[in-house]
């Protein structure tokens, strides 16, 4: 019933979809850019309920905090201790080999403000797991979430990072710093 009201909204609000989540594929994570306002949560319901796949969601432990961390744990998030060093990425990967369908969303900018460089957390989580990733980038100007297809992260980290940060420049309304790093060769 959540998902048909999301569906709506996202409609009604004139966003549209381009791209899907293959109905085969069991594991990935769903790397989503760009991380810029509060509006990008509603906006990523939306293209869940439309892209119609569970999809968990990784977000700071503020959020889960009350009045309203039970409404984020319920619309699917986990919380994550981002204060210190807890070997997040290692103990992500044991959840996906345990399980034989799991999907969860990240923003690896880890923040709405502009950054330097995308925290690669997302990245070495997917290459442990042997999991696709997919970009999926929120353009705000054609109001369109544009879904790639899956890729595997190779042995060779920059020049994924550089297919990362060619395919997100492509999304409009981004001016974010990191990716012009990327596309320099300035990725770590």
């Amino acid at each position: 019933m959540l998902n048909k009201i999301f569906i709506m909204l996202f409609k009604l609000a004139g966003w549209k979809l381009e791209g899907q989540i293959p109905a085969s594929l069991k594991k990935s994570i769903v790397a989503v850019v760009p991380h810029a306002s509060w509006v990008d949560f509603p906006v990523g319901l939306g293209a869940r309920a439309v892209i119609g796949k569970k999809i968990g969601y990784l977000g700071k432990e503020e959020l889960f905090k009350p009045p309203f961390g039970w409404l984020f744990k319920a619309l699917g998030g986990t919380p994550v201790d981002r204060s210190r060093n807890n070997n997040l990425v290692e103990a992500v990967i044991q959840v996906f080999n345990k399980t034989t369908e799991l999907h969860i969303a990240l923003a690896p900018e880890g923040t709405r403000k502009n950054v330097e460089k995308l925290k690669s957390g997302f990245y070495y989580v997917a290459k442990g797991a042997n999991i696709p990733i997919v970009l999926v980038g929120f353009d705000y100007p054609r109001k369109t979430v544009f879904v790639r297809e899956p890729f595997y992260p190779t042995d060779n980290v920059e020049a994924d990072f550089k297919e990362i940060a060619t395919y997100f420049s492509q999304i409009q309304g981004i001016q974010k710093s990191w990716i012009k790093n990327y596309l320099e060769g300035k990725y770590l």
